[in-house]
């Protein structure tokens, strides 16, 4: 609907609806308003992250395929 068919659809309305239509709108405007707008954030490189790497120096975790199948396999056995 473009603004011009509003305009004419709010004028073919009697006063009293007019004034409901515009407090709808008040209303409207005002929850819109009070929503937090999303600010944009600056992307950054994921190997700037500073958890990129907190592993590294730990042996057991070397060859994390196989660390995974290990807890799992030890999880699954407590489990049973």
């Amino acid at each position: 609907m473009n603004t011009a068919k509003i305009a004419r659809e709010m004028a073919s309305l009697p006063p009293e609806a007019q004034k409901k239509v515009i407090d709808f709108l008040a209303f409207v405007k005002a929850r819109y308003a009070s929503a937090p707008a999303a600010k944009k954030r600056r992307q950054t490189k994921l190997a700037s992250e500073p958890f990129v790497g907190m592993w590294r120096d730990r042996e057991d975790m070397r060859d994390s395929v196989a660390w995974v199948r290990n807890l799992r396999q030890r999880q699954w056995e407590r489990s049973r």
